[in-house]
């Protein structure tokens, strides 16, 4: 199913052309209009008429979660205060957080792109959907919130926490899909099967809207396989306006609405554009955008552009799944280890639960790796025989793949601790 047949489908050479416009508009403005970017064009000798063609986007200068904070609260704005009609606020791990204001116009084509990812999804006016994200400052839930109601489907505006009323309300209202973070969802799994519910039989849910965190292939397969629910990825962070594109029933890659996001991907040491195929860092710019503009903004997110032909007739381009974050990526005795190749090994296990604990600590100049894991119910024993050897396979399993010794430490079921939100599973206590 298709929102807007005619930009999902359009052809190749008509999308670029549509985007090359968009773009040219849009550094005209910002250089004309807003000192920040006419002041970093300047610096990198490059000016709006040097734009003859959708390629020249590589002359421009990155932006970069500094500038965002550098500027704050509100300098990068282009649009008067008076025209701003919602701010949204990241959390931020250090200094100042991210503020990113709306237009109307802004909140527009944010719906817009949303609505194209639930009708890709399948949700539609019969739909009621429990939107599990945070509200607030998020912009989790009010983005699928204005989502769902612009596609027709009856919103439950549920937000995080108090998750046994959460499995009553889906049953009760006979809610059809949900959006929440893949941990969440998990935790909502557990706590589901204490009560003796069966999403199978007990609920109505057939799809599941996931994102805000990096999750595996192999979460997703388990997920779908223990509540035959159907898993769409969803991607967007709060700079880009939040929460935006998803996957197709295909399941081939996240569809990037090309009418309102331009996408790079480059190598996070070289800066040089990485060919279609090629992992690397995503980079974007923001077509659409009047009050906080984006261009060329190095997002930090790990990906590989996606440019076959997806059956599903869709001809925007596709970035493949989100594994890590190049700024988040840990370095472990000089191995690049991210938390979803962990995630990936420790899926792959049977006796081994849905949580787990990252722990990076420093003795002397070595790095040290542990890995808390919980086991299943019917695979924790008293049998310390038995625990040693399960032990060493996990640990033997995490180093063919990490390529680096690690220790693990069994957990009983219900002894790590479960995440609401974003799933906080690393804990890097090195002191650099």
């Amino acid at each position: 199913m298709f929102w807007n047949e005619k930009i999902e489908c359009m052809p190749q050479e008509e999308l670029k052309k549509l985007q090359y416009d968009e773009l040219k508009t849009l550094i005209e403005k910002l250089y004309n209009n807003n000192q920040f970017y006419h002041d970093r064009m300047e610096a990198k000798g490059v000016k709006p008429e040097d734009i003859k063609c959708l390629e020249d986007i590589s002359k421009l200068p990155f932006m970069f979660k500094q500038d965002l904070r550098d500027y704050y609260p509100t300098k990068l704005f282009t649009v008067p205060n008076n025209q701003v009609v919602r701010y949204h606020v990241s959390s931020g791990t250090t200094g100042k957080p991210t503020l990113v204001g709306y237009t109307e116009g802004d909140i527009g084509y944010w719906s817009e792109a949303l609505a194209r990812s639930l009708t890709s999804a399948g949700i539609g006016p019969d739909d009621v959907l429990q939107v599990c994200y945070g509200y607030g400052l998020f912009t989790g839930g009010l983005g699928l919130h204005y989502g769902g109601e612009k596609v027709g489907a009856t919103v439950l505006p549920a937000s995080t926490g108090n998750s046994e009323r959460q499995i009553e309300l889906m049953m009760d209202l006979g809610v059809t899909a949900i959006a929440c973070t893949p941990s969440y969802f998990i935790h909502l799994m557990g706590v589901a099967k204490k009560m003796g519910v069966d999403f199978r039989k007990d609920t109505k849910l057939r799809v599941a809207i996931l994102g805000a965190e990096p999750w595996s292939e192999s979460m997703k397969k388990k997920i779908e396989d223990e509540t035959g629910v159907e898993a769409f990825d969803i991607y967007g962070t709060s700079e880009q306006a939040g929460p935006m594109f998803s996957d197709c029933p295909c399941h081939n890659g996240i569809h990037i609405a090309a009418d309102i996001m331009y996408v790079e991907v480059i190598d996070p040491e070289t800066e040089e554009i990485l060919p279609p195929g090629e992992k690397g860092e995503l980079v974007v710019t923001m077509l659409q955008k009047e009050a906080f503009p984006l261009v060329r903004y190095r997002i930090k997110d790990m990906t590989r552009i996606l440019t076959d032909p997806c059956p599903c007739g869709r001809t925007s381009p596709r970035i493949e799944r989100i594994t890590g974050r190049s700024d988040d990526m840990l370095i472990v005795r000089g191995i690049n280890v991210f938390p979803s190749q962990i995630e990936y090994t420790l899926m792959q296990i049977p006796e081994v639960g849905d949580q787990y604990m990252i722990y990076v600590t420093r003795e002397g100049a070595l790095d040290n790796m542990k890995i808390q894991v919980e086991l299943k119910p019917e695979a924790f024993s008293d049998n310390m025989e038995n625990m040693l050897k399960l032990r060493s396979r996990i640990e033997s399993a995490l180093k063919k793949y990490l390529n680096i010794a690690v220790v693990v430490e069994l957990k009983e079921p219900g002894e790590l601790p479960r995440f609401e939100g974003k799933a906080k599973r690393v804990i890097d206590n090195r002191v650099i």
